[in-house]
């Protein structure tokens, strides 16, 4: 009897389902314990890079060797430690960027030389930065974001060129941003910001050899309506020399498509949403660079430096909730020159224009403003 039931074909049917069904139940849960393993690998390596390009940051570019340089960044870290998960700002807005390649040309820059002869250059430059969020609560959170920037005078004359210390792109700077909200209430926050780097030229100075530049910002910031911001603060940089400047912020819509962004003495922008994808701004933002090019033990260090304004127009293309791409055009207005030392400044206004390929912030997809 035993016999004929094991061989039914009743018998066989429910032993060959019952294996099957424990197949198809080892099969999910061996999916699962896939997913979860590798979820966590993503999130490792995540921390691990995001762990890895602060120090390198730390180690290779900033060389943190003096005490007084050290105690600086543990001081900026301290300040950038107190954020808001909810950061101000208005509907129609650009959105925000996780990851930011830039590229700028600026052709058309004339100097004089000690023999008399006119030589043109085009000013070029190329900026990287990923923002890194160390912690993200609902009160509390610490974003970072390293940064490079590569910068040359290419020389567009015959012959030899006069200025080789700044062809090669070889005038760099290593550095690192913190930005930060205070939550003081619905509708208010303090504004920290800072930012440290090591800016020179790399090809005739090491890291060790080039003192630190730093700025520091603090600004209150009030949301007087749904489309209204006011706030004030004090801002201070120390590069090779010291400045204290007041900061002025405004933001504003005008209408659903229309807006102000005033945030000096860095930008003032004229806003129009073209569609929920499409931002064009009319804006003047002024840039600032400085290069240390001898060692500073020699005595007085030999530093470029020069200020300008883009003024122009700025087109925003937004592509889902992934990138986009940022594209810039107008004229720059020099207002200090001081980059090549040896000659005279014959024309260092002119046209300028930058290009933008940026990423989202992956955690805050589907979540920009519209």
């Amino acid at each position: 009897m035993e016999n004929v039931i094991r061989n039914s074909n009743l018998y066989r049917l429910l032993i060959h389902n019952g294996r099957r069904i424990t197949l198809h139940r080892s099969l999910t849960r061996l999916l699962v314990r896939n997913l979860i393993c590798a979820v966590l690998r993503y999130a490792v390596i995540t921390s691990v890079i995001a762990v890895r390009t602060i120090l390198i940051i730390y180690r290779q570019s900033m060389q943190f060797r003096k005490p007084e340089a050290f105690a600086i960044f543990l001081s900026l870290l301290g300040i950038s430690t107190f954020c808001c998960a909810q950061k101000p700002g208005l509907p129609g807005s650009a959105p925000s960027k996780w990851i930011t390649f830039k590229t700028t040309h600026a052709p058309g820059k004339v100097y004089r030389f000690a023999n008399g002869d006119n030589k043109t250059f085009t000013n070029e430059e190329m900026f990287v930065r990923a923002w890194i969020p160390v912690l993200h609560k609902k009160n509390v959170g610490i974003v970072l974001g390293p940064n490079y920037r590569t910068e040359q005078l290419e020389f567009k004359g015959r012959g030899e060129n006069p200025a080789k210390k700044f062809e090669g792109w070889n005038l760099r700077t290593f550095g690192l941003d913190m930005n930060s909200f205070v939550c003081l209430d619905s509708t208010s926050w303090l504004l920290l910001t800072s930012h440290i780097n090591k800016t020179g030229n790399f090809a005739m100075l090491s890291a060790k050899e080039i003192p630190f530049n730093y700025t520091v910002s603090a600004s209150y910031l009030k949301r007087l309506s749904p489309n209204k911001e006011i706030g004030a603060g004090v801002i201070f940089n120390r590069s090779f020399k010291s400045t204290f400047l007041p900061v002025f912020l405004f933001n504003y819509n005008l209408s659903e498509k229309e807006g102000v962004e005033i945030m000096l003495p860095k930008k003032i922008a004229w806003r129009h949403n073209l569609s929920p994808n499409d931002l064009l701004y009319f804006k003047a933002e002024a840039v600032t660079r400085t290069y240390y090019l001898n060692r500073v033990a020699e005595g007085t260090p030999d530093v470029c430096r020069r200020i300008d304004v883009d003024m122009g127009i700025s087109y925003n293309r937004r592509f889902g909730n992934f990138g986009g791409v940022e594209l810039f055009g107008g004229y720059r207005k020099n207002l200090s020159n001081k980059m090549v030392h040896d000659a005279v400044p014959v024309r260092t206004s002119g046209l300028a224009a930058t290009v933008e390929f940026y990423i989202q912030p992956p955690s805050f997809r589907g979540k920009g403003r519209k």
